[in-house]
């Protein structure tokens, strides 16, 4: 049996498992904690058929666009309420000039995408397009800076290009290219993984490079930067350690990214729909080493900065399988499973339960790339098994933290054992109570019998997604194979609470008093 930390209302509910013990759940009232919105975001990079191909449709296409943004997919984005949306990279940043993406398209330099595929690019997507996007999507735009082939005067320029409101050679040349008023960008990454893609740099000097490039990224009028550091790569305890040390709170974020493999090998790191259920368990074994790692590099930030001012930026997540057979492997096109939705609300619980450090968050990534929200293939488009979880989780988007403490029942496979239950809840505006639950077991229910003490509700609903087998996917001729239905597994009796959780599903219920 593994402690875990979860919540709702100043209660104690005892969870019981398959017939097994009962376990104790404490759900303690909510005090200040909020639980960020920009937990929920996402990433965009020039990588495979993400941008060119995905958001953005030929100048020629039948598919219905405006201005060549793709509509059904601005749609389905805005249903989800994606609170950020992080581009043009990905080691793609550091290899990308602004100034080649912005003016007449026809006059854009073509340059060749060497991180990815080895492709040209016709730049015809750049600085306006994307935050065109943006105000279409009703989502806050994160830029992430070159730092790795860049200058200081290009990422001083560019931020100037965005955000000053006034008469200078960059705000003449924004009008000049048909932006009259500036955009206010507030979110501004100093480069990516100046660890590895981003210039194979050392803690320090990286340290030494953000303070000088920072410096220049000034805060023009109505417009503030929040200035995000290239953080650690996983277990690199030590990168955060010389960050917190030498960088501080000059930053007001700083990233972490970790990657599910489900061999834990980056040379053969798996399929995404042809694996057993041993290789099922070790990729959710995997997926929870993220709330050890957040643990511990928040324990390193805690020591530097006790108030929680700087937060941490999980920028990059997801479960990385080798490409799907026949497709370009430096376009990282993956199919997407029931196994990948039970991994996308494990990973937005632990964050949900770390929302006092962790303040923004970005799958990897939001099109046809990695795991992915949405597919395309031509005019066709589906919603993934991961679509559907951030559908659900959205209500937990800015919404009040609750903490529950207790033991989940175990999922054992052979020798080796794993939580089967992970949870986090949430209070809204309204005082609704929003709990969601994971059982990560694929044979198993696990049943929950709940004392609500002190805590007046009359109704509850829910909604459930699950399938037949962890490999189940959507596909273009069965869109909808993993879909949301309505959960008829938790009912009220007395004053109590019972749910009957299904194996390898995941459920949000809401209780609401009236």
């Amino acid at each position: 049996m593994k402690s875990l930390r979860f919540t709702l209302l100043g209660l104690l509910i005892p969870f019981i498992s398959n017939a097994q013990n009962a376990t104790q759940l404490n759900i303690k009232p909510a005090d200040k904690q909020i639980i960020s919105k920009h937990i929920y975001g996402h990433f965009a990079e020039h990588l495979g058929r993400c941008i060119y191909d995905g958001f953005w449709v030929d100048e020629n296409s039948t598919i219905p666009n405006k201005g060549r943004i793709r509509l059904d997919i601005v749609e389905a984005l805005k249903k989800i309420k994606i609170p950020n949306l992080r581009w043009p990279g990905g080691c793609f940043a550091d290899e990308y000039h602004w100034r080649d993406g912005i003016g007449l398209r026809s006059q854009r330099p073509k340059m060749v995408n060497t991180n990815w595929g080895g492709v040209t690019e016709d730049n015809s997507f750049g600085t306006h397009e994307f935050l065109e996007l943006c105000e279409m999507l009703k989502t806050e735009p994160y830029i992430a800076g070159n730092v790795g082939s860049g200058t200081v005067e290009e990422m001083a320029k560019w931020v100037e290009y965005l955000n000053f409101d006034g008469v200078s050679p960059m705000a003449t040349l924004r009008k000049q290219n048909g932006r009259e008023k500036p955009w206010k960008v507030s979110f501004w990454g100093v480069g990516n993984e100046s660890w590895g893609c981003g210039g194979n740099m050392t803690a320090q000097y990286y340290c030494d490079l953000y303070r000088r490039y920072a410096t220049y990224a000034r805060n023009y009028e109505g417009a503030p930067l929040k200035r995000i550091a290239s953080g650690a790569n996983a277990e690199d305890y030590n990168w955060t350690e010389t960050c917190m040390k030498n960088i501080g709170t000059r930053m007001w974020g700083l990233t972490l990214h970790y990657y599910t493999l489900p061999t834990g090998n980056w040379k053969d790191k798996g399929s995404a729909t042809a694996f057993d259920e041993t290789q099922y368990f070790n990729t959710m074994k995997n997926c929870l080493r993220m709330d050890e790692i957040v643990a511990k590099h928040s324990a390193i930030m805690d020591k530097y900065d006790p108030s929680k001012k700087v937060a941490l930026i999980v920028d990059e997540w997801g479960i990385w399988t080798n490409v799907e057979p026949g497709t370009n492997p430096g376009f990282l096109y993956q199919q997407n499973s029931l196994r990948d939705a039970l991994i996308a609300a494990t990973t937005l619980n632990i964050f949900n339960n770390h929302s006092d450090r962790v303040k923004m968050a970005n799958l990897a990534q939001t099109i046809n790339v990695l795991q992915a929200l949405i597919l395309t293939e031509k005019d066709k488009m589906l919603l993934t098994p991961t679509y559907h979880v951030f559908d659900l989780f959205q209500v937990h988007q800015d919404a009040k933290y609750l903490p529950i403490d207790f033991v989940s029942p175990d999922y054992v496979s052979g020798d080796k054992k794993i939580p089967a239950l992970n949870v986090s809840a949430s209070q809204d505006a309204s005082g609704a109570i929003h709990i969601s639950l994971v059982n990560l077991d694929p044979k198993n229910k696990i049943k929950l019998n709940t004392s609500l003490n002190g805590l007046s509700w009359k109704s509850i609903t829910g909604q459930i997604i699950t399938s037949k087998n962890v490999t189940d996917v959507n596909s273009f001729t069965d869109p909808n194979k993993v879909s949301i239905s309505k959960f008829n597994g938790a009912k009220k009796e007395g004053s109590n609470l019972s749910v009957e959780l299904p194996a390898q599903s995941v459920v949000v219920l809401e209780l609401k008093q009236s």
